[in-house]
């Protein structure tokens, strides 16, 4: 977890410190500085931390989980987009990355937000223009905080402003443009800025880079890659949503089927194409997972999805039948998972594999409430579709308080917070020697003082410290003392 948001941590320091809001690396930089100009205010604000780093995820996952509701009111009703923000805030994959300074979620919240301003402008034909700009603003920022990648929703969104474009005729509404124009003006202005530095090399970074993405696969994830990640990292929501996704062909929405079922269609298809495929590029899913997943659980639970149809709709025997089988299956699985957890924690000492097995008792206790609810004939009840979000939620809240949300580096943290480490951190400039990998990013990002670059020991000053990799420490034959030691880092000081 380190590199990703420790990268995006320590880019923004630099920015922040160096008053150089433009391309402080001293190189040509890859992405658009939306990030580290979002990050770098909230050091400026509420200095530097790990809780300023990932502030601006929290608002904007909270702004998202608000506006899914706004947007689900419109497509749905009050009901079930009362449930698609309650299945929204515990999915793991979200939640996670709503407590890490990357830019994945603040992007999906301006493509949230230019949805609902389009459905807006549906609404309130008055002040359409209004709405629209909004659109075109939001999206015209998402250059900003994700560079070419914005491409993928705008891409998505398609098959609503060109299929229904004979009703909302958005496509051919000025305000659209001009508010995406607006929105490309700090992307457009950073780029000149960039461009007087480095000549032509400041765009053609940006697209070698996306070139690169979409050219080349990462870790093996083939073509089917989110066909089985997205399913287990959502679980037991992507299959309701699929689910709810059959019901909605079936049956389509009059007006807005091409957003709730064309736009993850679309984007899920952009994303198996892309050649890079990676857990969190999936993410401006999980939202649309959520409202397709509110129309499944509420055709399950004989409640809302009829209303949807403007009409009321008794618990039909198949209904009934699927509901009962999944209420028993989620059963079976919650007491393989107590039986697991308990097993492991009497047999197992491994701390970390012991966080993970009470996470699994928690969860499997949980998943026991759905039979003995669909026992007591609560199966018409709301306690029923409770039973489907208290699990989860559970076993979010465990996994929190255990440090596996947010804290993915304790050795880090406990070797650093030690008062001789720390005394020397914050009184002493640090020198760097050729060390990489995760925990250097971590150590980048934690060393408050760095000192002057240097390629080899003999560059370091007398009564100097350094951070250097433990196999270097081994070869060394200056005089130095290490001071501690850390996932195969050494600091030292030398004589």
């Amino acid at each position: 977890m380190a590199h990703d948001e420790g990268l995006y941590a320590r880019r923004s320091r630099v920015m922040f410190e160096s008053g150089d809001w433009i391309a402080p690396w001293g190189t040509v930089h890859h992405k658009t500085p939306g990030p580290y100009w979002i990050i770098a205010i909230s050091y400026q604000l509420f200095g530097i931390s790990e809780a300023s780093v990932r502030l601006p995820s929290m608002i904007t996952g909270i702004l998202s989980i608000l506006l899914i509701y706004e947007i689900g009111k419109i497509l749905l009703n009050q009901k079930l987009a009362w449930l698609a923000g309650l299945i929204l805030s515990v999915q793991f994959l979200w939640l996670q990355y709503c407590r890490l300074g990357t830019p994945d979620v603040p992007m999906i919240f301006l493509v949230l937000l230019a949805i609902w301003s389009l459905l807006k402008a549906e609404l309130h034909p008055k002040y359409g223009y209004v709405w629209i700009f909004i659109a075109g603003l939001s999206l015209g920022l998402g250059f900003l905080v994700r560079s070419l990648m914005i491409f993928l929703p705008i891409v998505a969104l398609l098959p609503y402003l060109i299929g229904e474009h004979r009703r909302h005729r958005h496509l051919t509404n000025p305000y659209l443009y001009l508010g995406f124009a607006v929105g490309l003006i700090p992307t457009l202005t950073w780029l000149w800025l960039n461009w007087m530095r480095y000549g032509n090399d400041s765009y053609k970074e940006l697209f070698r880079f996306v070139i690169q993405l979409g050219s080349n696969e990462r870790g093996g994830n083939g073509i089917i890659f989110y066909f089985w990640n997205v399913p287990l990292k959502a679980f037991p929501w992507f299959f309701l949503g699929l689910l709810g996704l059959v019901l909605l062909i079936r049956r389509p929405l009059p007006r807005y089927n091409f957003i709730l079922v064309g736009f993850p269609v679309a984007l899920f298809a952009e994303l198996s194409f892309f050649s890079t495929r990676l857990p969190h590029y999936s993410l401006c899913l999980y939202p649309f997972i959520a409202l397709l997943a509110a129309v499944g659980l509420s055709w399950l639970g004989g409640w809302g999805y009829g209303e949807i149809r403007g009409r009321k709709q008794q618990l039909h025997n198949l209904t009934k039948r699927v509901a009962g089988h999944l209420s028993y299956a989620l059963g079976g699985l919650g007491i393989l998972l107590v039986l697991a957890g308990i097993v492991i924690l009497i047999r197992v000492d491994d701390v970390e594999i012991r966080k993970y097995a009470t996470i699994g008792l928690i969860m499997g206790l949980g998943w026991l409430i759905l039979p003995m609810l669909w026992i007591g004939r609560y199966h018409l009840d709301r306690y029923w579709l409770a039973g489907w979000l208290i699990p989860c939620w559970l076993a979010l809240a465990v996994a929190g308080s255990l440090g596996l949300l947010g804290d993915y580096n304790p050795d880090v943290r406990v070797f650093l917070q030690q008062p001789a480490i720390a005394a020397i951190l914050q009184n002493h400039p640090i020198y760097f020697l050729q060390i990489d990998g995760k925990t250097a990013v971590l150590l980048n990002f934690y060393t408050p003082v760095h000192g002057e670059p240097v390629n080899s020991i003999t560059e370091l000053p007398a009564s100097s410290y350094a951070w250097i990799s433990a196999t270097q420490g081994a070869e060394l034959t200056t005089p130095h003392q290490v001071i501690g030691t850390v996932q195969q880092h050494q600091l030292i000081e030398v004589f």
